[in-house]
């Protein structure tokens, strides 16, 4: 308490007395004017009395006794009415003086009541007083921490600067980086080249030479070594059976140049930089009916694809698994599961040699995997939302994956890191890359073309929809998309004017913005899945629906494959079930 409080408090006792003493003027007043109103009356009274007893004593005679007795009579009654009067004033004022006893005890109370207030406010004007302190200080802190934010602020203005700054000269380096990688890669490819057309010229001399000279001795042991070459050659031995059989050294120096150690534990080996011919069948068959049905995961499947042999067959799901299948003799075989990653699957692509998978997932990644081992060789993390596609790029060592946080991102798989960022005002649905060019669909119903060496969109296509997906035909002369308009439009990308064709059919539903579509081996078929839960497939050169393929899914087709060997239609729908189609 301060040391106002007690004057505060002389003053407020003083105003009491006064309302005091006020309050018993007041009742005095009110009952001194009911007992003078009771003087007057019985003055009246004796006035009365003595007027009468003036009046008989000057009388000039004696009154009668009848005129007495009335006298009398009216006195009494008189008398009798002032006694009721002074009854009633009586009552009146012991009724008042009971009330003024209530009110009296009442104002006590009231005091008490009054003096506990006082009490309680001085209680509360000490915790007005210590909140008040308290305010102080926290103000005072506040202050201080105001104070500090604003430097902290400063300093982070500034190193968000030296950041943004630091980011730039990353980014430049890792630009200078890919561009000086970038030339020795193909630097070490002309050599390479160089060294296999020497190689080919010298060992092409010494055939020329030897076919003239050798002998039966050396005939007669070529077969067993061209089926050793054959074995390990594969597909690939017929390109030197004919060399097979005039020299046995001849085979030594082509499988020097072929078949090399793996480099440690790196994820690209000799055997995987080398380009293998791809076989591309000059036909497709139309598919005509299943040979296959299978619920190939455990929940609904969202990619798949045929390896360039066309004897693996690769599916990804919202299960968070890719899992590889061998076709053999028009059945599919499970062979492998591939894990790691965190989130379902969207898209999958097998490397041109066949021997690695990347697939592009849910968790804001890109995952890369060889055949022989189930865990992931590389995750390659940057995009802030999830990878919808992810495809292997025209240059060596290189993928390329699409986003919806509308980027689209250059990997370098040596050094497992992004060497180039392609920003993009719609996000990212598909992609698919050609030589020195990625062509990207998004939900803005556009179509970019991106030119890698210039690092920038340098043509824009319109679609009739929310592209969906995209392929591209084996000989890169036409792009295929899928849009949210249910409609397949095939783009020719030969000319300026990028001549549009567009397919429809009834029935026919875009049933995801991920569905995806396929163009043959051939060029000449175009397939995609409907909401329906058949499978579509329209003839290029006609611009109608060749077949329908219904009745052996239960849910949304999500995507079709065509294998490269033109044989086989696998289709994959969101109840986990895969169909193998084909007209065998």
């Amino acid at each position: 308490m301060t040391d106002s409080d007690p004057v505060s408090r002389s003053r407020s006792a003083e105003a009491w007395k006064r309302h005091i003493v006020g309050q018993l003027k007041h009742r005095d007043r009110s009952q001194h004017d009911r007992y003078q109103e009771l003087i007057r009356f019985y003055t009246r009274l004796l006035e009365k009395t003595r007027l009468t007893k003036g009046i008989l004593s000057s009388s000039p005679r004696r009154p009668s006794v009848g005129s007495l007795l009335q006298h009398n009579d009216q006195l009494k009654k008189i008398t009798g009415e002032l006694a009721y009067q002074v009854l009633e004033l009586q009552q009146q004022t012991r009724t008042r003086e009971s009330l003024l006893e209530e009110q009296q005890y009442r104002l006590e109370a009231e005091k008490l009541r009054l003096a506990g207030a006082f009490d309680s406010r001085g209680v509360l004007q000490q915790q007005v007083e210590q909140v008040q302190l308290e305010n102080a200080a926290l103000k005072t802190k506040y202050d201080e921490l105001l104070e500090l934010q604003r430097r902290e602020e400063a300093k982070l203005r500034e190193e968000k600067l030296r950041g943004d700054r630091l980011l730039e000269t990353m980014i430049q380096e890792k630009q200078q980086a890919a561009a000086h990688m970038n030339s020795h890669n193909q630097r070490r490819s002309r050599a390479r080249e160089a060294h296999l057309q020497k190689e080919l010229q010298s060992t092409r001399s010494k055939v020329t030479v030897e076919s003239c000279f050798s002998a039966p001795s050396s005939r007669s042991t070529s077969p067993k070594r061209d089926l050793q070459l054959e074995s390990r050659e594969g597909g690939h031995s017929r390109l030197f059976r004919s060399l097979s059989a005039s020299s046995p050294r001849i085979l030594s120096s082509f499988r020097d140049l072929f078949h090399r150690r793996r480099r440690g534990h790196s994820v690209c080996s000799m055997e995987e930089d080398l380009v293998f011919p791809v076989r591309v069948s000059l036909y497709a068959r139309v598919p005509a009916r299943a040979l296959q049905v299978l619920e190939a995961h455990e929940q609904g499947i969202n990619a798949v694809r045929f390896s360039s042999s066309s004897h693996l067959l690769a599916t990804g799901g919202t299960d968070r698994e890719v899992k590889v299948w061998e076709v053999q003799s028009g059945s599919l075989t499970h062979r492998t599961t591939l894990e790691g990653s965190t989130g379902g699957i969207t898209c999958i692509e097998f490397d041109p040699a066949g021997f690695r998978i990347l697939a592009a997932s849910y968790d804001k990644s890109a995952l890369l995997w060889r055949l022989d081992d189930s865990v992931a060789k590389l995750t390659l993390t940057g995009h802030r939302r999830k990878v919808t596609a992810a495809r292997f790029s025209g240059c060596l060592h290189q993928v390329v994956t699409g986003s919806e946080d509308r980027s689209i991102r250059v990997w370098d798989l040596q050094r497992a890191a992004c060497v180039e960022v392609l920003e993009v005002s719609s996000s990212c649905s598909d992609l698919v890359c050609s030589e020195n060019s990625v062509i990207s669909g998004h939900f803005d119903s556009r179509i970019r073309v991106w030119d890698t060496r210039l690092l920038r969109c340098v043509q824009e296509l319109p679609a009739q929809g929310k592209v969906t997906s995209l392929d591209i035909s084996s000989d890169h002369r036409h792009l295929l998309s899928c849009c949210r308009d249910d409609c397949l439009q095939l783009v020719d990308l030969r000319g300026r004017s990028n001549e549009r064709v567009c397919f429809r059919a009834e029935g026919f539903k875009c049933g995801s913005d991920s569905s995806k579509a396929v163009i043959s081996p051939d060029g000449c078929f175009l397939a995609a899945g409907s909401a329906d839960a058949a499978v579509y497939i329209w003839n290029v050169s006609t611009g109608k629906l060749e077949t329908r393929l219904p009745d052996r899914h239960s849910s949304s087709i999500s995507a079709v494959a065509w294998s490269l060997s033109g044989e086989y239609v696998v289709s994959v729908d969101k109840s986990r079930r895969a169909v193998l189609w084909s007209d065998i």
